[in-house]
């Protein structure tokens, strides 16, 4: 498994039309499967005189999380292509919505297809991919004595701060590249009374 992922940095659209009917398209940068259904909401909601809001989403480094809906359309004729452009790019935490105004022409099981896998391609397109370096967070305790020790190591360290309390015993919860967290949760353990957070 890589510790790299292609998502979209931002919102992006594509709109494209096929013998009357329109199909707009929205990409979304997502971090959960919740995430992705609550913009599938807002879109069906802003969207709701639409004769068909389609969506597929893939989640997680793995990309082994993914859903989509035809929404209406013959079965495997929407969701499905949205989500082989998603994976077509190699994209992951990302959900793209595609609202059909239907046009009054059928356009056949293949048509449907091409319009969807079209419409969200051009959505892909016009937004901006970036590769990000997959996350870990860790959570430990150590005595207030030990916080110039623990400061000093974080800062040497591409490392963010998540969360601290400060009391007679200090909690903090700290966010790194995944693939460093092995050998910073080994250097923090050699600060005396550093342990992971129970």
């Amino acid at each position: 498994m890589s510790d790299f992922y292609k998502t979209l940095k931002g919102v992006s659209q594509g709109i494209y039309k096929e013998k009357m009917s329109k199909f707009i398209a929205f990409a979304e940068p997502v971090s959960s499967a919740e995430d992705a259904k609550g913009v599938v909401k807002t879109y069906q909601n802003k969207y709701h005189d639409a004769r068909h809001v389609c969506w597929a989403y893939m989640i997680g480094t793995a990309r082994n999380e993914y859903l989509s809906s035809d929404n209406g359309e013959p079965s495997g004729t929407a969701g499905k292509p949205i989500l082989g452009q998603i994976n077509s790019f190699g994209l992951t935490n990302v959900v793209i919505v595609v609202i059909r105004y239907f046009g009054g022409i059928k356009l056949g099981t293949s048509g449907l297809i091409g319009a969807y896998r079209e419409a969200a391609r051009l959505a892909i397109e016009a937004g901006e991919i970036l590769e990000c370096h997959e996350q870990a967070q860790f959570t430990f305790q150590f005595p207030y004595l030990a916080m110039n020790a623990v400061m000093s190591l974080l800062k040497k360290t591409d490392t963010r701060i998540v969360e601290q309390q400060f009391d007679n015993v200090c909690r903090m919860t700290v966010e790194c590249d995944a693939d460093a967290m092995p050998a910073l949760q080994s250097r923090l353990s050699d600060i005396d009374g550093v342990t992971a957070a129970q």
